[in-house]
């Protein structure tokens, strides 16, 4: 595969739609990843039953990744650098189960009917700003990117005098366009604020994740641990959401006639949500996994220690999963994507994305039914250098 977009193969998508070269992959293909010195081979899985198939068999295919001598796991002689500690998807059975047990409670049916109030309260706050700022008004900076982090904050527990702090040293830590240096103040600093929160809350727990995991297991529960939890759901909740709320205006925009779907009952919203998550799929791919021994997949051998990259995109697009999967139709029965993962690592925080994707769409259309591109025959602006898929803008009016 070869082109001019030096990014690895697996992030590469044109508009809405994987690029061309995943397209042209088979269902699992040998690729190279960086160039020179930095160049990795490794396989790439595009179809969704080899997708499913490697992700559902964490026996054999492990999260491990090749640690370096720095924090030892406990009486297993391996070893795992200190930002990775408490990153679920770093760890395999025994050690996953236990940590991913000890997360449950932050994410439980009743917590989040909790949150519901704090999503709703959030998104209209958002909304007044978009409505003061326009028309026109660019949603993914009033909206896109503002919602999720505070609904974030609103789940660990997070101060809200210190929120605007703790997340531009969050933002600062995961901006990969930032130098190497300034990302690594910014992570220290994080860490630092995130074990001064921890040390309050193992005192005295408060109502948000931290509260509900120490008030659990705050006895077998490290620092270090939770540290790598918030840094997780950050990671996994940010800048997923931001991308979902962006790039799902844009293509319900693009398809008027299924906006109306928003408007019905929760069942026909939540349909739609599901949809344009499948559709969309913004996280480029899980972890790598690595072969703990040979396994045959079709006429190919992966080969133990060799690595498999996952692309969500293209499973979601596969044919296999259901007829026209390139086209989007909201009001189609929900499909057993993996947008959100499968098997063991499937995503913790699923319930809570969908719950914020659909408050956020059913608010912006009710505010706003005559929402429309302010300049439709303007290029939208795509972001390439964050965790997942999004826009760099999207300028709306009304």
């Amino acid at each position: 595969m070869s082109g001019d977009d030096s990014r690895p193969v697996h992030t590469r998508r044109q508009g809405l739609d994987p690029a061309d070269e995943l397209r042209a992959a088979g269902t699992l293909s040998r690729i190279t990843i960086g160039s020179g010195a930095d160049a990795e081979a490794t396989w790439l899985a595009t179809g969704y039953a080899v997708v499913r198939q490697v992700l559902g068999d964490h026996q054999r295919f492990s999260t491990r990744r090749r640690w370096n001598q720095r924090d030892e796991i406990g009486g297993t002689g391996m070893f795992r650098p200190r930002e990775l500690v408490g990153n679920l998807m770093d760890y395999d059975p025994p050690e996953h189960t236990r940590l991913r047990q000890k997360l449950t409670p932050g994410f439980t049916l009743r917590r989040m009917r909790r949150l519901t109030p704090s999503i709703e309260r959030i998104v209209t706050e958002r909304l007044d700003a978009l409505e003061r700022a326009g028309p026109p008004a660019d949603l993914v900076r009033l909206v896109a990117d503002e919602v999720p982090g505070a609904v974030l904050c609103e789940l660990i527990g997070v101060p809200r005098d210190d929120r605007a702090m703790f997340l531009r040293l969050c933002h600062g830590h995961l901006d990969a366009s930032r130098s190497q240096k300034r990302r690594a103040a910014a992570g220290a600093a994080f860490s630092r604020y995130l074990l001064a929160m921890i040390a309050r809350e193992r005192k005295d727990p408060g109502e948000g994740l931290l509260g509900a995991v120490l008030a659990e297991y705050g006895d077998t529960a490290t620092d270090e641990e939770l540290r790598g939890f918030c840094v997780q759901v950050m990671l996994a909740g940010d800048d997923n959401i931001s991308g979902m709320i962006g790039l799902g205006v844009l293509a319900l925009l693009s398809h008027p006639e299924q906006i109306a779907a928003l408007s019905g009952d929760d069942q026909s919203a939540d349909r739609a949500v599901d949809e344009l998550i499948r559709y969309l799929t913004v996280p480029y791919a899980p972890t790598p996994r690595v072969a703990m021994e040979d396994v045959t997949i079709g006429d190919q051998v992966i080969k133990a220690g060799e690595t498999v990259s996952c692309s969500l995109p293209m499973a979601n697009r596969d044919p296999a999963l259901l007829p026209d999967a390139n086209r989007l139709d909201v009001r189609r029965e929900p499909v057993p994507h993996v947008a959100f993962g499968h098997g063991i690592h499937h995503c913790l925080g699923a319930a809570l994305a969908r719950l914020e994707l659909r408050t956020v769409y059913t608010a912006l259309w009710r505010r706003f039914p005559t929402l429309r591109l302010a300049d439709p025959g303007r290029e939208p602006s795509f972001r390439l250098t964050t965790p997942a898929y999004g826009l760099t803008s999207l300028m709306v009016a009304w």
